[in-house]
């Protein structure tokens, strides 16, 4: 079984930018979307719909706002939204799907980048999820969870871990809250245990909220234009590395001083101008230092 995830940051905005060919391609059988930000019936119509895929969507009261969704290339036994929390049910965070002993579940964890008033949020969030999770793990069934969990878990997931340690993502209860859930409730971070990579992401930053590019996920149109870009740029810095011909004239004419040019200067006639910088006039010799316009004239 195929299972794709993905924040897509409202799902009417990324269908215009080509999400549903996209999705389309990847051959899955069972697709979880956070962060939908639309309503079902907003949904209706055949621009929202995978061929051969039911469509299943929990969202939140407020219009324009949270959400999660989830289309299935099977038939679904049955369909649970929410866990049991009323303050966190109502905002669309939870859509379990069950197929036989499997449930596969999309999950949108709230941000507390926005303010201490949404981090509050978030940890209530947290102390109600964990019962939920610890049920799931009892229940014998087995659990594939997907979401966007707005929290890194280790430092090596961000870059700059060390200056986001006070922030919404990256809090240490946050932190050890994940690792609750792997040690303690026993489920597994498949990602990081089947490649051994890390995960990449986005560095929480305060004042950002709930927002996220969907372009930093689909995939990137101009990535050709991009290309070509730097390949101008890599010939140009190429040229300047590349060794010239030696030019004694011009190595010559490097070797003098501004002296010996006002005295050239004089021996043909002509009158020694200082070079001014930028935006300034030249002075004639006689407006020059005294010292200076006598060796000009004696010159």
């Amino acid at each position: 079984m195929r299972v794709v995830t993905l924040n897509v940051n409202g799902i009417r905005s990324a269908a215009k930018k080509g999400l549903y060919r996209w999705l389309a391609a990847q051959k899955a059988d069972v697709i979880c979307l956070q962060e939908v930000k639309a309503q079902a019936a907003d949904l209706e119509g055949g621009s929202f719909a995978i061929r051969g895929f039911e469509r299943h969507i929990s969202h939140a009261e407020k219009k324009g706002y949270s959400g999660v969704a989830l289309y299935s290339r099977h038939k679904t036994d049955a369909v649970v939204k929410g866990f049991g929390a009323r303050e966190f049910d109502a905002e669309g965070r939870y859509l379990e799907a069950r197929f036989g002993k499997l449930s596969v579940v999309s999950v949108y964890l709230p941000s507390g980048s926005s303010g201490p008033h949404r981090q509050a949020s978030k940890f209530r969030f947290l102390d109600a999820f964990l019962p939920q999770l610890e049920k799931l793990k009892r229940s014998g069934r087995e659990v594939i969870l997907c979401g966007d969990w707005n929290i890194a878990h280790r430092e090596i997931d961000l870059r700059n871990w060390r200056a986001n340690r006070k922030n919404s993502g990256f809090l240490p209860e946050e932190r050890d809250w994940l690792s609750r859930v792997f040690e303690e409730v026993g489920f597994v971070d498949v990602f990081r245990r089947e490649t051994g990579a890390i995960h990449l992401v986005v560095e929480p930053r305060p004042g950002l909220g709930e927002k996220r590019r969907l372009a930093d996920r689909l995939p990137d149109r101009h990535a050709g234009d991009r290309r070509r870009g730097q390949a101008r740029i890599d010939l140009q810095a190429a040229a300047l590395l590349r060794p010239r011909p030696p030019d004694h004239r011009l190595r010559r004419r490097a070797r003098l001083t501004w002296p010996a040019a006002w005295r050239r200067a004089g021996r043909a006639g002509g009158r020694a101008t200082r070079r001014a910088p930028a935006g300034r006039r030249s002075r004639p010799a006689s407006a020059l230092p005294r010292d200076r316009a006598r060796a000009s004239r004696c010159a």
